[in-house]
């Protein structure tokens, strides 16, 4: 009799333990989607249009010369844009074309136009005693 008792609560434990290592794969699997889903909401998308210049980050390179040195090389222009962030783009120097991922290239900015300007001359007043 003291066998078949023993028996019983060695199941129960075995049951709740289960029980709770169930519950901790759940909360494991909420907190993971929890984390990717404010991940992604702070990705900023890339969005490439045809016949922008952009520069590229090869990403190969481990090694820079100069500390302060930009890592970003060439004047690229996007001649093409496939699905799932591939782009195609062309080596202004070479002319080459080749695709690379969406997320090596940037939006290369030649600076700024500067249109309707005016400018103010600042003096300090003269105060008078």
């Amino acid at each position: 009799m003291k066998m078949d008792e023993s028996g019983e609560h060695r199941k129960l434990q075995l049951q709740e333990l289960e029980e709770i290592r169930n519950d901790a794969y759940e909360n494991a699997r909420i907190y993971k989607e929890k984390t990717k889903a404010f991940h992604d909401k702070m990705i900023s998308r890339k969005k490439f249009k045809v016949d922008q210049k952009v520069l590229l980050y090869p990403s190969r390179l481990r090694l820079f010369p100069c500390k302060l040195r930009s890592r970003w090389i060439g004047h690229f222009i996007v001649t093409n844009i496939f699905p799932y962030s591939v782009v195609e783009i062309q080596s202004l120097a070479t002319s080459k074309i080749f695709k690379v991922n969406g997320h090596k290239p940037k939006l290369f900015y030649e600076g700024f136009q500067v249109e309707n300007v005016t400018e103010v001359n600042l003096q300090d007043p003269i105060y008078s005693d």
